[in-house]
């Protein structure tokens, strides 16, 4: 994976779910020097939130470009964010959980790489992390490194000699970091969305996987975390 980052402006497509991590990695991007084109996938799951909080963000980091993909994967269910299944609120287990949407990032980052491809950018942006997750297969460092592979052999751009650039700056950091990072980016944190099952009122629910890796994360920096919680 080339982590090495130019100064010179140039075009990158940015995946935005709405998300504080990548939220982050889009600000990453913009630092770096990039024009950010950000690309959110609407995939019908069952809140809103995330996607209104990706417009807000996309217009805050000044985006060059921001397009929000139908793609209606409650047709295929599977998952509690796209199916009639309850989010655990348990707590972080060492399996798999049922908000797991099946191949996800796999199919995220080939809609990415389309784009990208159109745009003339040979920079891809992806909020991952393999730290404090809830073990989804497809944010582990050895998809990102295969899909970077696959990225220059399925493309016209890569027939010709040219390679793709998959970024995954918050691979290796943890919630906390990454907290952090987005306090040292000046970002207001309150711009982003990270619960699964959003209540009636509102708020977050501040039980399910992400809801308590978020505010764990917040925590330990030391940070306020402005988001709402109903526990």
């Amino acid at each position: 994976m080339q982590d090495h980052l130019s100064n010179q402006s140039r075009q990158a497509v940015v995946l935005l779910s709405g998300g504080l991590d990548s939220m982050v990695s889009a600000a990453l991007a913009k630092e770096a020097g990039f024009a950010v084109n950000a690309l959110t996938i609407d995939y019908n799951q069952r809140h809103r939130r995330e996607i209104d909080a990706a417009r807000t963000i996309a217009e805050e980091l000044g985006a060059q470009r921001h397009v929000v993909l139908p793609l209606d994967l409650r047709r295929f269910g599977g998952s509690a964010l796209t199916d009639d299944i309850d989010v655990p609120k348990g707590g972080v287990g060492a399996d798999i959980p049922v908000t797991y949407v099946p191949a996800r990032n796999l199919v995220f980052l080939s809609l990415t790489l389309a784009w990208a491809e159109t745009v003339g950018a040979k920079d891809i942006f992806i909020g991952v992390n393999a730290l404090d997750y809830s073990g989804y297969p497809d944010c582990r460092p050895e998809f990102i490194s295969a899909f970077e592979n696959i990225a220059t052999l399925a493309t016209k751009v890569g027939a010709e000699g040219n390679a793709f650039s998959i970024h995954a700056p918050l691979q290796y950091m943890s919630k906390a970091e990454i907290a952090s990072e987005a306090h040292r980016l000046g970002l207001d944190a309150g711009m982003s969305w990270s619960c699964y099952d959003p209540q009636p009122d509102g708020r977050a629910c501040g039980l399910c996987d992400s809801c308590r890796l978020r505010k764990a994360g917040f925590e330990q920096a030391g940070l306020v975390d402005p988001t709402d919680y109903a526990a």
